[in-house]
């Protein structure tokens, strides 16, 4: 699955379908190539916080990013490559206190928006909004 059309539709069935979700909207969406885009989905869900997914895919490489916020950022998982000591290189996570942690992540979209969900739901299980 490696198309605009086909990536973006799959990332936004699977937010819409999730019980936290309320709506989500593109945010941002440009095709370089047809091997070559980018695009930004922000989901609304519960307990006054945004979901946003952000893939840039360049001829089968995919740099992603998705963040849980409300006012200040909470949770963010992506593949930036600025933590090289980190076992799950290029692959992290930052957590609500700004620390980097390992990740799960693979850079599967798909599959990885399936984790990232579990972990957002954990997450907002105990989040108390100030």
């Amino acid at each position: 699955m490696t198309s605009l059309p086909s990536l973006l539709g799959a990332l936004s069935v699977a937010l819409q379908a999730h019980p936290l979700c309320k709506r989500v909207t593109e945010i941002e969406t440009r095709e370089f190539a047809a091997d070559q885009f980018i695009f930004k989905i922000r989901a609304e869900f519960t307990h006054k916080t945004s979901f946003q997914t952000r893939i840039y895919f360049n001829r089968g490489h995919i740099d992603y990013a998705y963040q849980l916020f409300a006012d200040l950022p909470l949770l963010r998982w992506d593949n930036k490559e600025e933590f090289r000591s980190i076992e799950t290189y290029p692959h992290h996570h930052h957590d609500a206190q700004g620390d980097i942690a390992l990740s799960p992540l693979t850079g599967d979209p798909i599959a990885d928006i399936q984790t990232v969900l579990v972990m957002v739901s954990q997450f907002l299980s105990t989040y108390k909004p100030e």
